[in-house]
């Protein structure tokens, strides 16, 4: 491969040693060294190269938490303005071209990626439930045991054996089940809810007659969190018609929302599923 394009595919910044490792000859990197800057010994960065990945590279660190979830195609509806960086030498990076100081992990158990500056997925979701809020924690570590189909199991005895206790709890508030970024923040406040209430929610649950649904609560309460491509045709508004009307007729209650509005008014939200549970409206 050509060096110039290696270096772009590793995000236009790389180690000599990573260079080696993928074929790299001594003359390669000397001709390269003539091409690109080398803002520190035994590094190559190209003009454009991703900044995280080079701030992370510049202090021995690799990107972690929040500011991994994107390379791992994790839920997380917004991002950090800090860089999160899992470091295990003794001092905060101290990067003053930032906006703010980077978030400094310690503790990594598991080998980061093994070409680009990045954390395990392990250490990832380890760093994330100790530092992001419970509402940003829990649906990136659902999205990371569904899509890669890690051990819960494991993960809570490594937690447990750590004595992490804050994070061992909000891992057992995942569940699989949910299918979107939106499902999982919701079902963070329904399964609250549901507690205070003494009631089950079973989030994709399978009601006879009317078909698979976001929440099943109480036996009888339906709740649906419409995604962006909610009534883009004829044939899907027809296809809901029918599934509310099927519910109805089945003797189940139905409450829909758009994403935004658990975002932006979740305390509505639980208000009006609280009333429909209960019968009793509350201010």
């Amino acid at each position: 491969m050509d060096p110039l394009q290696l270096l772009h595919s590793l995000g236009g910044v790389a180690r000599s040693s990573t260079l080696r490792e993928a074929g790299l000859s001594k003359h390669d990197l000397r001709l390269l060294a003539a091409q690109v800057r080398k803002p520190k010994r035994g590094l190559y960065a190209l003009p454009e190269c991703r900044q995280d990945f080079l701030t992370a590279l510049m202090h021995n660190a690799v990107l972690t938490c929040a500011s991994a979830a994107e390379e791992y195609g994790l839920w997380l509806r917004n991002p950090s303005p800090r860089l999160h960086l899992s470091c295990e030498h003794g001092h905060v990076p101290d990067v003053r071209s930032l906006r703010s100081q980077p978030t400094v992990h310690r503790g990594a158990r598991y080998p980061p990626h093994h070409t680009l500056p990045i954390a395990s997925l392990e250490d990832v979701v380890f760093h994330a439930l100790r530092c992001l809020p419970v509402n940003a924690a829990v649906p990136l570590v659902a999205s990371a045991l569904r899509q890669y189909g890690l051990r819960r199991e494991l993960l809570e005895q490594d937690l447990a054996a750590r004595k992490c206790g804050t994070s061992l709890r909000r891992l057992r508030l995942v569940d699989t089940r949910v299918e979107s970024l939106p499902e999982a923040e919701a079902f963070l406040l329904l399964a609250e809810l549901a507690g205070e209430l003494g009631v089950e929610v079973v989030p994709q649950a399978l009601v006879p007659g009317v078909g698979r649904v976001d929440f099943l609560i109480a036996g009888f309460l339906i709740v649906e969190i419409d995604g962006v491509a909610y009534h883009s045709d004829r044939a899907s508004v027809r296809r809901d018609r029918r599934r509310d009307n099927s519910a109805i007729l089945e003797g189940y209650l139905r409450l829909r929302y758009l994403p935004e509005e658990i975002w932006t008014d979740p305390e509505r939200f639980v208000a009006e599923v609280r009333t429909a549970l209960t019968g009793r409206p509350t201010r």
